[in-house]
C-alpha cells in the first residue's frame, strides 16, 4: 500500500432487527443493542464501536509517530468515554445526535520524558482522522496522556 495515494475504506452488511452483521475485508463485525431495548446483546452498539475506533485510531497513528520521532514506545493503555443525550435520537427537537463529550485518556508505557510524551500526543492527535473528525463536530474532548 502507498501511503501517498488516496485510501477508501469499503464495509457491507445487513441487518436483522437491532443486529447489524458488517463485511469488512476478511472480518466480520457484529453490532447490536442490549437486550434492555430490543436488541440481542450479540455485540457493542455502534458508538461503543466509536469510541473504539478512536483508541484504535490513535494507537495506529501514535505508532507510525514514534517511529518517525525514535520515541521508545511500549504500549498505550486506553480508556474511552462518551456522554450522550438520547433525546436527539429519539427525534426531540434542538438535542444532538452525537456525542456531547468524549474523555479520552492515554497511559503511555515508555522510558521517555513527559515532553517527549506531549510532543507524541500533539502529534497523534493532528493525524488522527477519528479525533479530527469529532472536532470537527464540535465534540467537547477531554484527552490526557499521562506516563505509565
Amino acid at each position: 500500500m502507498n501511503l501517498t495515494d488516496k485510501m477508501t475504506f469499503h464495509v457491507s452488511g445487513a441487518s436483522e432487527k437491532f443486529k447489524t452483521t458488517i463485511k469488512s475485508k476478511q472480518h466480520e463485525i457484529i453490532l447490536d443493542e442490549p437486550k434492555e431495548i430490543g436488541g440481542s446483546d450479540a455485540g457493542p452498539d455502534p458508538l461503543s464501536y466509536l469510541l473504539a475506533s478512536l483508541a484504535g485510531c490513535e494507537n495506529i497513528i501514535a505508532v507510525m509517530v514514534a517511529q518517525e520521532m525514535d520515541f521508545d514506545l511500549q504500549s498505550l493503555q486506553f480508556d474511552v468515554k462518551g456522554q450522550l443525550d438520547p433525546k436527539g435520537m429519539r427525534g426531540e427537537t434542538g438535542a444532538r445526535v452525537f456525542f456531547e463529550k468524549v474523555w479520552f485518556k492515554v497511559i503511555v508505557n515508555t522510558t521517555e520524558s513527559d515532553e517527549r510524551i506531549a510532543e507524541l500526543k500533539e502529534k497523534t492527535d493532528a493525524r488522527c482522522p477519528v479525533l479530527t473528525m469529532m472536532r470537527a463536530a464540535g465534540i467537547e474532548l477531554e484527552i490526557d496522556w499521562t506516563k505509565g
